[in-house]
């Protein structure tokens, strides 16, 4: 190590220890400096993981709802919001989707493509005395496992042949379970809807509820001509799922293209128009998602930076009160031997600290805040490295803006002026 590696090393080392110092030495001043970088870099990481969070949660959701490859028909599918005028529009030019479409669907590309109709509403479910409000009665095909997730924890879907016999069968959901068979396994026993009975043939495992909110564990699923028989037909229309069988090799677009020529013929689309119904893929609610995450990280990651210049502006109003404080003790070092570069440094180092240390315990609160709101609110929220980085590397940038003009001041100090300074 060179003479001049040496002295800077020096140099350095007892900036270091006259900074801290001087921050041990103003222990409540330091931690109410701190506390605007804390809070600043705290939001920036909550905001961050939330983000992140709220992306991982829509993707688990899209792949549980959709599965990996299969799509959605439908006479309209909003995603995002329509003025009154354009969804009037789109149900006057959209043709609906009932039960002669799907029949349609399956005998041209049945043998390639699996279909499910899919609808809901919600009604009140019974066993004896006791009803569970509000359950989710999906009225789908046998086909519906094969094209999307539904796992099972006892029991069995329906069958082909129970829903082509109107047979009242449903699988239910675990709160249901729960709640109206709490002492005993459902399998086999009856609930009614409408009064008709239905007897339990397989159980849904425990979900949870979405994002702290919508409950997930309560659906009915029956066969969806049971379904038009009990509520009225379909001549509203209702949505198709749709997914390649796996023993063709297709693709999902390629799936997706024969049933979207499949239902152009039937309802008659001109060449060149529009279809005249609306597809969803994953893909598609994948990029909607991603494009309202953009635009909030857009909007609330630099509003909640401000704070962050809010706390780097009190720093640099506290290095100007220590440096005015400190006046007579630049002088004296400077009067021993010690250089401009020196004081700059000193003080410097002093903001940096401040800001990196605010950093770091902003950083360790926003993991223990979204450990615990992970554990509240059921959606996986972490703090990424990006995330830690960025908090440290900002926090320390901003003490050097805030702490550079108050260490220049304190190093042009004239040492003669500062020695008869009052203490």
């Amino acid at each position: 190590m060179t003479q001049r590696d040496l002295t800077f090393y020096y140099t350095f080392t007892t900036a270091i220890g006259l900074a801290i110092d001087s921050l041990r030495a103003h222990k409540l001043r330091t931690f109410l400096t701190l506390l605007g970088v804390i809070i600043g870099v705290m939001s920036v990481v909550l905001v961050g993981a939330a983000i992140d969070g709220l992306g991982n949660y829509s993707e688990a959701t899209t792949s549980k709802v959709f599965g990996s490859d299969s799509y959605l028909i439908a006479q309209l599918v909003q995603l995002g919001r329509l003025s009154r005028t354009e969804r009037a529009a789109k149900l006057r030019y959209n043709r609906r989707i009932r039960m002669e479409e799907v029949s349609y669907l399956r005998q041209t590309t049945g043998d390639r493509v699996y279909y499910s109709p899919y609808t809901q509403r919600v009604d009140d479910v019974k066993r004896g005395e006791t009803t569970l409000e509000a359950a989710t009665i999906l009225g789908v095909s046998s086909t519906l496992p094969e094209i999307r997730e539904v796992s099972l924890t006892d029991g069995r879907f329906f069958t082909e042949t129970e829903e082509q016999n109107r047979a009242p069968v449903a699988v239910v959901g675990d709160e249901i379970r729960s709640v109206l068979f709490p002492d005993t396994t459902p399998i086999g026993k009856t609930i009614k809807l409408r009064g008709v009975e239905f007897r339990i043939v397989g159980t849904q495992e425990k979900l949870g509820s979405s994002g702290g909110r919508t409950q997930q564990d309560n659906p009915v699923y029956i066969p969806a001509p049971v379904y038009f028989k009990i509520y009225g037909g379909d001549r509203n229309g209702f949505a198709v799922f749709g997914k390649a069988r796996p023993e063709t090799g297709l693709a999902m677009d390629d799936a997706l293209d024969l049933s979207r020529v499949a239902l152009r013929t039937r309802f008659h689309a001109k060449p060149g128009a529009a279809d005249n119904f609306e597809v969803l893929t994953p893909d598609s609610i994948r990029a909607f998602v991603e494009n309202i995450l953009k635009l909030v990280s857009a909007i609330v990651v630099p509003v909640t930076a401000i704070s962050l210049v809010v706390g780097g502006i009190v720093i640099m109003n506290i290095m100007l009160v220590s440096v005015s404080e400190r006046t007579r003790e630049i002088g004296i070092r400077k009067s021993l031997g010690a250089r401009s570069g020196d004081i700059l440094l000193q003080f410097l180092i002093e903001a940096v600290m401040m800001s990196a240390c605010g950093g770091i315990i902003g950083l360790a609160l926003g993991w223990g805040i979204t450990t615990v709101g992970s554990r509240i609110v059921e959606v996986k929220l972490e703090i990424t490295m990006l995330y830690a980085l960025l908090a440290i590397v900002v926090s320390s940038v901003v003490g050097i803006l805030s702490g550079w003009y108050p260490a220049q001041r304190a190093a042009r100090l004239d040492p003669v002026v500062a020695l008869r300074a009052e203490t």
